[in-house]
C-alpha cells in the first residue's frame, strides 16, 4: 500500500523521533503538549520504547468498550502523528499490529476503519463477556453475541439473508394490496388470516406429511412464540417440568425458563433422544428437534419414534419443534410426528430458516384438548401476526413460489457446506463433524483435547469470527466443540473463517 492513501501501512517498527518535515511539527524530544482529542490520547508521559505497544493498546481498549465500534475511522496516521508529535512510522505500525488481528482495515483512501471485535494482547483467564458460560434465562450470551460485530459470522441459525426473494416478495406484496379493500386493514384475527392458514395447512401436507384442517392452525411469531404460549398453558394445566434434549437448543431452554418451566435433561447419542432416560425421568412433556437435532444433526431412528410415541401414546405430550426439516441434501425426509399422532403432538415450524427471521412468522399446532388455551393465549399476547405479511406469504406459498426457492437454497447450501467440510478437512484434520446430511449448520468436536471451547470461540471472536461453543448448549460435559454455521456467507468466507478457526485453536491450545 502506498503511502500516499491513509490504509494500514508497513511503517517503521522503532519508536524513533520524526525526522523532516514531522520534526519541524514538533518531535518526541520537544517540550511542546504531545496530545491529541481523539480518545483524550496524552503520549507525553510514555517512555519513548513503549510508545508503539501503548497507542496499539488505547486503540484495542477502545474497540473493546465500543468507543470505537466497527465502522469507525481511524484519524489518518499523518495527522494523529503530527497531533502526538511522533513519527508517523510509529502510528502506521500501531496500526498495523491492529490490522494483524483483524480489527481494522486499511480501505486506501477511505482510510483505516474498525472491521472487527477486539484482540486482547494476552489470553483472558476467563472467556469474554462476549462469550460466557451458559447460566440462567436471561438475555443470555447468544444475545450479547448477536450483536457483536465480526468479519466472520459462522453463528448457527443463521439463513443466507442474501437470498431472500426480494422480486417475488413485492410482486406478491403488490398483488396483496391491489386485492384488499379498506375493511382489510383493521384488526385481524388473532388465530391468523384465513388464508395463511390455509396455505400453511397445504404446506404441510405437501413438505412434511401431516395433515391439518386450517381451522387447527395458529400463526405465531416463530417457533419462539410457540414455546411462549405453550409453557403458558402447560404451567396452567399443572405441568411444571420438560423434558429437553442435551445437548439442545441454549435459546429453547431460556424460553421455557423464562415461561416458568423447568427444563429436564435427556440425553441424545446417535440414534435421536434417549426414550428410556425420558421415561425415568418423569417428565410429562418433551421438547426435541427430531427430523434434524440442534446441534448434533441426527435424526430420530425409527425404533427411537416409535418408543417415543408409544410413551406419548400412554398420556405424554411432544412438543415437535420441526427445525431445519425442508434443508436436506444426503438423506430422504423423514415424517414429522405430528403426522403419526396428532393428539399427543404440539407441532412449531417456521419461516425464519427459509425466508428470514425479521418477517417472524410461524405457526403452531396443538391437540384438541389445548387448542383453545393456546389461541387465547395467542389473543392476549399481541392480538395476531401483522396481516399484510401473512397475506404475502400466503401468496408466496400458493403460487409455489416459496418451493421454487428452497429447491435454489438446497443447492447453494449443498456448495457452502461442501466447502466448509473441505477447510475443515484441511485446516482442522483432527476435529470430528457432525450433521453434515442437512441443515445449516456442522457441529465439530475435539475429543481428547482438554481446552474450554468458550476459550477457543473467544479466540475465534478476538480475530473476527463468530461461532458457538457446543457447552452453551449441553447440560453435562462433554469434549470442546464449535458449531459453525456454513449458510450466510460465500464460500471464500467460509474458508476464511475456519482458517481463523484453526489459527484461533494454535492460539489457546495448551
Amino acid at each position: 500500500m502506498s503511502r500516499s492513501n491513509e490504509g494500514v501501512v508497513q511503517g517503521s517498527k522503532t519508536d524513533d523521533p520524526p525526522s523532516g518535515a514531522d520534526a519541524g511539527r514538533g518531535g518526541a524530544g520537544t517540550s511542546g503538549e504531545a496530545g491529541s482529542d481523539f480518545l483524550q490520547l496524552d503520549i507525553g508521559r510514555v517512555p519513548a520504547g513503549g510508545r508503539t505497544e501503548w497507542l496499539a493498546g488505547r486503540l484495542r481498549a477502545a474497540i473493546a468498550d465500543g468507543t470505537l465500534p466497527a465502522g469507525s475511522r481511524l484519524p489518518a496516521s499523518r495527522v494523529l502523528a503530527a497531533e502526538l508529535q511522533v513519527s508517523r512510522g510509529l502510528v502506521t505500525e500501531a496500526y498495523q499490529r491492529l490490522a494483524e488481528t483483524g480489527q481494522v482495515s486499511g480501505r486506501g483512501r477511505a482510510g483505516t476503519v474498525v472491521v472487527a471485535v477486539p484482540s486482547r494482547a494476552e489470553p483472558p483467564a476467563e472467556p469474554p463477556a462476549g462469550v460466557p458460560r451458559a447460566t440462567g434465562a436471561g438475555a443470555g450470551p447468544v444475545d450479547a453475541l448477536r450483536a457483536l460485530p465480526c468479519r466472520i459470522d459462522l453463528s448457527p441459525g443463521v439463513p443466507d439473508l442474501a437470498a431472500f426473494p426480494r422480486t417475488a416478495w413485492l410482486r406478491a406484496e403488490r398483488q396483496v394490496l391491489a386485492d384488499l379493500t379498506p375493511a382489510d386493514f383493521g384488526y385481524g384475527n388473532p388465530q391468523g388470516a384465513p388464508a395463511l392458514r390455509e396455505a400453511v395447512a397445504g404446506w404441510l401436507a405437501r413438505n412434511r406429511g401431516i395433515r391439518a384442517d386450517p381451522g387447527e392452525v395458529v400463526i405465531v411469531a416463530g417457533v419462539a412464540q410457540a414455546l411462549a404460549l405453550l409453557s403458558q398453558v402447560l404451567r396452567e394445566t399443572g405441568v411444571t417440568r420438560l423434558a429437553v434434549e442435551d445437548p439442545g437448543s441454549l435459546g429453547a431452554r431460556q424460553q421455557l425458563e423464562y415461561g416458568q418451566l423447568e427444563p429436564v435433561p435427556v440425553p441424545v447419542d446417535g440414534a435421536g433422544l434417549d426414550v428410556a432416560a425420558l421415561r425415568a425421568s418423569g417428565a410429562r412433556a418433551v421438547l426435541l428437534t427430531p427430523a434434524h437435532q440442534f446441534p448434533t444433526g441426527v435424526v430420530l431412528d425409527g425404533d427411537r419414534r416409535r418408543d417415543l410415541l408409544g410413551w406419548a401414546a400412554e398420556g405424554g405430550l411432544v412438543i415437535e419443534d420441526d427445525y431445519d426439516a425442508e434443508h436436506r441434501y444426503d438423506r430422504a425426509p423423514v415424517p414429522a410426528l405430528r403426522a403419526l399422532l396428532p393428539e399427543a403432538v404440539c407441532y412449531a415450524g417456521s419461516v425464519s430458516k427459509l425466508l428470514a427471521p425479521a418477517l417472524r412468522l410461524g405457526w403452531l399446532l396443538v391437540p384438541a384438548r389445548h387448542h383453545d388455551a393456546v389461541l387465547a393465549a395467542k389473543r392476549y399476547a399481541d392480538l395476531g401476526n401483522p396481516v399484510l405479511a401473512q397475506l404475502v406469504l400466503a401468496r408466496l406459498m400458493d403460487s409455489g413460489e416459496l418451493e421454487r426457492h428452497l429447491r435454489f437454497l438446497r443447492r447453494r447450501h449443498r456448495r457452502r457446506r461442501d466447502a466448509m467440510l473441505r477447510a475443515l478437512r484441511d485446516r482442522l484434520p483432527g476435529a470430528r463433524v457432525h450433521g453434515a446430511a442437512a441443515g445449516l449448520h456442522l457441529t465439530v468436536t475435539f475429543e481428547g483435547d482438554a481446552f474450554e471451547d468458550t476459550a477457543l470461540a473467544s479466540a475465534a471472536l478476538d480475530l473476527g469470527v463468530k461461532c458457538h461453543p457446543l457447552s452453551w448448549h449441553r447440560f453435562r460435559p462433554g469434549p470442546p466443540g464449535l458449531i459453525l454455521g456454513y449458510a450466510s456467507g460465500p464460500v471464500a468466507e467460509i474458508e476464511e473463517g475456519i482458517a481463523v478457526l484453526a489459527a484461533a485453536l494454535r492460539r489457546i491450545r495448551p
